[in-house]
Formats: C-alpha cells, sequence, structure tokens
C-alpha cells in the first residue's frame, strides 16, 4: 500500500524531529515545513493527502494560511488538522470554521495523532486529477461547475451546486443556517435564512431519484450536516 504524503507545518524543530521519526513506523510519509514560505514551496511542487498546520507561525499565522489555501483551486480541498496550544474551545471554533478538518491541542502523542489522520483520511472524498470531487457515485465536475450521478446529469441551479460542493468538502460536520447562507450565498445576501431550508428542500428532491438524499440530515435545533456514509441503504 502506498503511503499517504502528509505536509507537517511546524516550526518548532524537536515536533518535526519527533513526528519524522514517530510516523517512519507507520503508513505515512512525512514532509516538514518550518515556515509557510517552505510550505508553499513544497506545495508548488507535490500535493500531500493531508497537512498538518500548526496555529503560530513566523510570517503568517496558521488560521490566514488555512483561509488562504481554501481559496486556492488546486490545493482548497486538501484535509488539515490544526495542530496548536491553544485549547480554548472558541479557538477550536475558529480553526474549525476557518476550513479546518481537525483540531488536536499541544502536548499530544503521535498515535493521537495518527489516529485523527487517519479518521480524516477515511472520509472518503476522493479527488481525481482532472479536478473531479467524487463521493460514492456523486460527481462534481469543478471546471464546468456541473454534477452527475452515475454518469446522469443533474440539472442543478447555481446555488444548488455551490451548496451540494460545500456540503461534499465539509462532510460530517453540522453546519447553522447562518453559516451555511455566508458560505453559499455570501455575507452579503440580503436573505431569510430560511432561504437555506428551501435550498436544502430543493437539493433532495434533486438526489433523491437517485437515493442519495439520505445524505443530507437535519440537525434538531442547529442545521444541517451531509454525511459520507448513511445507514440502511445501498451506495448512491
Amino acid at each position: 500500500m502506498a503511503k499517504k504524503t502528509l505536509l507537517l507545518i511546524e516550526d518548532e524543530k524537536a515536533i518535526r524531529d519527533m513526528l519524522r521519526f514517530s510516523f517512519s513506523h507507520h503508513e505515512f510519509e512525512l514532509i516538514d515545513a518550518e515556515d509557510i514560505a517552505s510550505a508553499m514551496k513544497v506545495l508548488s511542487v507535490q500535493i500531500p493527502d493531508l497537512i498538518i498546520l500548526d496555529w503560530m507561525l513566523p510570517d503568517m499565522s496558521g488560521i490566514e494560511f488555512l483561509k488562504k489555501i481554501r481559496k486556492m483551486e488546486n490545493i482548497k480541498h486538501i484535509p488539515v488538522i490544526m495542530l496548536t496550544a491553544k485549547a480554548e474551545e472558541e479557538n477550536k471554533i475558529m480553526g474549525l470554521v476557518s476550513g479546518a478538518d481537525d483540531y488536536i491541542t499541544k502536548p499530544f502523542s503521535p498515535h493521537e495523532l495518527a489516529v485523527r489522520i487517519r479518521t480524516v483520511l477515511r472520509r472518503g472524498l476522493i479527488k481525481s486529477p482532472d479536478d473531479k470531487l467524487m463521493l460514492d457515485t456523486i460527481c462534481v465536475d469543478t471546471n464546468t461547475k456541473t454534477v452527475s450521478i452515475k454518469d446522469e446529469l443533474l440539472h442543478l441551479t447555481a446555488n444548488e451546486y455551490k451548496l451540494l460542493y460545500f456540503f461534499m468538502t465539509h462532510a460530517d460536520k453540522v453546519y447553522t443556517r447562518d453559516q451555511l447562507l455566508d458560505h453559499v450565498l455570501g455575507k452579503s445576501a440580503m436573505v431569510s435564512d430560511r432561504t437555506i431550508d428551501v435550498l436544502i428542500k430543493r437539493l433532495r428532491a434533486k438526489l433523491k431519484p437517485h437515493d442519495c438524499h439520505r445524505h443530507i440530515k437535519t440537525v434538531r435545533n442547529t442545521g444541517y450536516l451531509f454525511a459520507r456514509q448513511y445507514e440502511n441503504s445501498s451506495s448512491c
């Protein structure tokens, strides 16, 4: 089995050395960078399977870098685990809202981090070399901004496409209606938070003939999540 490539962005040499040694015994190949400038050089020539990102870095904060790469078409889908000494809940939320897939605080054990990495990598989203996102048989073509299931084209509106794209790249996380509005329609959109309910109802209706509507879960009194897997049904 080919090793998964990890990019560790961490300015503490002791942590880089510890993980390089520990992960040599795992199914991971570790590339490390001491700052954002070094990390960008790595990303210009190689796309890792996952990034381990420190919060405090000498040339840019991890949060700023995370927001930056989430806007870069070729690397915005890379899973990111935040690594930091900031244990306060508000900082964890800030990291997750900014696009992190998981969060681990220092001090930590390499074993715990390895488990977190495996969990994130198991979540199931596949990005093909031609920029198609695939989950089961749902395929999102990010070049043409089209969606198909089992090679059948879905006729989605622009906002339905944006919502499904966001869900697939942020699966297994709960989002409030306001958060979904911000991510899908933009902060400046003058609409009710119930607009998301209508949009989700329409998207579910278009996914239902393919039995894929059950990926979209309603979380009572909170909002919605897009589940990579669901029980008691075959793959979509």
